[in-house]
């Protein structure tokens, strides 16, 4: 298990599943748990047994069906209710019996809390505190406390807010995680305050939101300030504006502060690990994050990628492989010779001076009729192979195509298109039907090539987005269509601009075929 001395606790499955449209099954939450104790967390808050089944259900398969390396599991809940002893308490009771070696309490520590919300006196709210925490301690359990609203409650009642601290560290506490619960702390006055808690002598944490954006620099000022454990989410889920990342958390006090937090090994699987988290949660993955996101360490300006070529360190504050993430070279028509040539050696050519220069040249001028690379790496690497060649190379060569659009007496709309192929020697004519025009083409192009290139059953398109570039020209508007497709290991897009929209979307589709064939091994004509 980890190094005690020092924590690192996620609590995606509880305060991060409270973020708007993600919802975790007990499986999804199984296996977000399996990635976290992968990138070896200390602890991972389950949810909170007794207050709904699933959370309850979440525990008891976790003790047959995780097979923690490097975690311990938290149980989530609060102190016992005013007037009740701890031992009687059915919440209470439910934490016990989760099976959890760690307990997280959730108490409050705003005077105006403890006697609007939970309609008690001060020194009851202390008391349930104290028999609470003492009470899981003597049934084995270890205590960390979540100290609700505790920056508000201090500037409110500075004396009661320390008490809550003094009270559930003598009572047991392991730690007591001081909670920015709205979320609208700078980290100035934030640290003094943690600076203030840990003169108590219990040993402090720190659980921050983003209302402000601060809720990583709040987590490291309080670590600064002597904070000894840090919670935070995967990807900063969480409600509203969300939690502290715990990714940018782990990884700057790691890289940057020196902290030894996670294995080695397993930080230089952070980006893998971030994304596999958004593939259960089904939440789009933020291209920007920190560290992890596919933009972290994109290149787009021609100064940049100059300067990159001397040396990568001179625009990367770190090197991308410590986080498992890459470097990637934009090219568009902010590009210079040097970010084609990082570009071109990227994707394993080594370009010549007058190469590159030709290359340059034709990306900018297309880019001024609307093209955009940068968001279509598999167009660039179809136009670099055709000015390597010094001519365009294809699989098949378009005789023609078109599509019917039907509306029935039913109502229904069908689309029908017919293409008209050479490719290995043959003329090919192939008619499909689909649920639109784009849909049609690509299965006719489908079913006239497959015979030939049956690798293309792999292939389906995923993503279609179309943007209008000139918008005061009406309908007659150029248009730029962008085409995501994948086969079994990847994903790739391709872009088309046109005045007609079927006709961007048929340059998008077949550079997407031919880039897939190419993915396929078939060498192009």
């Amino acid at each position: 298990m980890a190094d005690d001395r020092f924590h690192v606790y996620d609590t995606t499955l509880r305060d991060g599943a409270q973020q708007e449209g993600l919802n975790l099954t007990v499986v999804d939450k199984l296996a977000i748990a399996r990635q976290l104790d992968g990138l070896g967390v200390g602890f991972i808050e389950g949810g909170w047994p007794g207050a709904n089944p699933k959370d309850t259900e979440f525990f008891r398969r976790a003790q047959t069906e995780l097979d923690l390396k490097h975690a311990q599991l938290a149980a989530f809940g609060a102190t016992r209710r005013a007037g009740v002893k701890a031992a009687d308490d059915p919440l209470v009771a439910a934490l016990r019996e989760s099976g959890a070696p760690v307990v997280t309490l959730v108490a409050k520590s705003h005077d105006r809390h403890v006697e609007l919300a939970l309609r008690t006196t001060l020194q009851e709210n202390l008391a349930m505190i104290r028999d609470t925490v003492s009470h899981l301690r003597a049934e084995g359990q270890r205590v960390f406390l979540d100290a609700e609203h505790f920056f508000d409650g201090y500037k409110s009642n500075p004396a009661y807010a320390l008490e809550v601290l003094r009270t559930a560290a003598e009572a047991g506490a392991s730690v007591i995680a001081l909670c920015d619960t709205n979320g609208g702390m700078l980290p100035d006055e934030l640290a003094e305050v943690v600076h203030a808690a840990v003169g108590t002598s219990a040993r402090i944490g720190i659980h921050c939101h983003d209302d402000t954006g601060c809720a990583v620099a709040n987590t490291l000022a309080a670590v600064k300030a002597g904070a000894t454990h840090v919670q935070g989410c995967a990807n900063g889920y969480g409600e509203r504006s969300g939690n502290a990342n715990l990714f940018t958390v782990v990884a700057n006090l790691q890289l940057k502060r020196g902290f030894d937090l996670v294995p080695r090994e397993a930080l230089a699987d952070m980006t893998r690990i971030a994304h596999a988290i958004t593939e259960v949660t089904n939440v789009t993955p933020n291209s920007h994050a920190p560290y992890v996101g596919v933009s972290a360490f994109a290149h787009k300006a021609g100064l940049h990628a100059s300067a990159i070529k001397v040396d990568p360190n001179l625009y990367q504050h770190i090197d991308p492989a410590m986080v498992g993430n890459d470097m990637r070279m934009l090219v568009s028509d902010m590009a210079g010779r040097a970010s084609v040539e990082l570009k071109g050696r990227e994707l394993g050519y080594e370009l010549s001076p007058e190469i590159s220069r030709t290359l340059v040249e034709r990306v900018k001028e297309m880019e001024s009729k609307g093209y955009t690379f940068e968001a279509a790496d598999a167009s660039f690497e179809l136009l670099l192979r055709d000015t390597v060649a010094g001519e365009r190379r294809r699989h098949f060569e378009v005789e023609s195509w078109r599509v019917i659009i039907e509306r029935t007496r039913g109502g229904e709309l069908v689309s029908e298109a017919t293409v008209k192929l050479h490719a290995k020697g043959e003329r090919i004519v192939a008619t499909g039907e689909g649920n639109g025009p784009v849909n049609a083409l690509d299965k006719a192009v489908r079913l006239g090539l497959e015979r030939l290139y049956p690798e293309l059953s792999a292939v389906e398109l995923i993503d279609f987005k179309v943007r209008i570039l000139e918008g005061t020209h009406g309908t007659d508007a150029v248009t730029r269509v962008l085409i995501t497709s994948s086969d079994d290991t990847a994903e790739w897009a391709t872009v088309g601009v046109d005045e007609n929209i079927i006709e961007a979307s048929w340059q998008a589709l077949e550079q997407a075929v031919t880039y897939g064939l190419l993915r396929a091994g078939h060498s192009a004509d």
